[in-house]
């Protein structure tokens, strides 16, 4: 019996190209950041160092303490004095990343129809972006952060996706059984990873990413219409 669906948020929820969504957003903090001494260029790599080292976090420290380790690697510990700005840009400028998104209605479908039957809500969202980001990005999904008992950001998470480590930790923080649960998602590498802990997944196949080609044959996908059937049927 499935009493709680962990959910992704860019690609599934909230519909959208990560190509186009990661260059308008990119090209919205270097217009920002240009104000505070960041070259553009220079910028854009201190940022993907910063995700990479998220994505090798190994649990001994939050996903935000190991960017801001990397990012002060790049640019000296003086970088901590524009963390404001950063914040301040997540909470204003970003928003305007939203024209790269798309929106579905179905969104909120499949949510009110997980309230009505009881069935618990996760954000299992990859959380590399700061809770402000997250929170925002969840609003332009036409949803609100109430929807969820817990949602993963960078501040409350000491792995990320595909690490399979990331869904223990979401599993022991809200004190999930695996089989109790299901995954949706639409990245084949990041969600995926939840089936190495025993979470069944369901790839949303609307925005589908599968970059490095992952056998999803045996995998149960379909479209939002066909994720609407699905928790029809829990």
């Amino acid at each position: 019996m499935i009493t709680t669906v962990l959910f992704d948020l860019d690609g599934t929820l909230l519909p959208m190209d990560m190509d186009e969504f990661t260059n308008g957003y990119f090209k919205l903090l270097a217009g920002k950041m240009a104000g505070h001494g960041f070259e553009p260029e220079a910028l854009m790599k201190g940022i993907y160092k910063g995700m990479a080292a998220m994505a090798k976090n190994n649990g001994t420290q939050t996903n935000e303490e190991a960017f801001w380790q990397s990012f002060c690697g790049v640019f000296g510990e003086k970088v901590r004095e524009k963390e404001e700005a950063f914040i301040d840009f997540y909470k204003n400028e970003f928003n305007l990343a939203k024209k790269c998104c798309g929106f579905t209605e179905k969104a909120k479908k499949v949510i009110d129809i997980l309230k009505e039957k009881e069935i618990g809500r996760v954000l299992a969202t990859n959380p590399i972006f700061p809770e402000i980001a997250t929170r925002n990005r969840i609003a332009w999904a036409g949803l609100s952060p109430a929807d969820f008992s817990y949602i993963s950001v960078y501040e409350n998470s000491t792995y990320a996706k595909p690490n399979p480590a990331y869904f223990e930790e979401v599993l022991k923080k809200c004190s999930l059984n695996p089989n109790e649960c299901i995954m949706i998602g639409n990245d084949a590498e990041e969600d995926l990873a939840a089936q190495e802990v025993g979470i069944p997944v369901f790839l949303l196949t609307d925005c589908l990413v599968n970059t490095k080609g992952k056998d999803i044959s045996r995998c149960r996908k379909g479209n939002f219409d066909d994720l609407i059937k699905l928790v029809e049927e829990l």
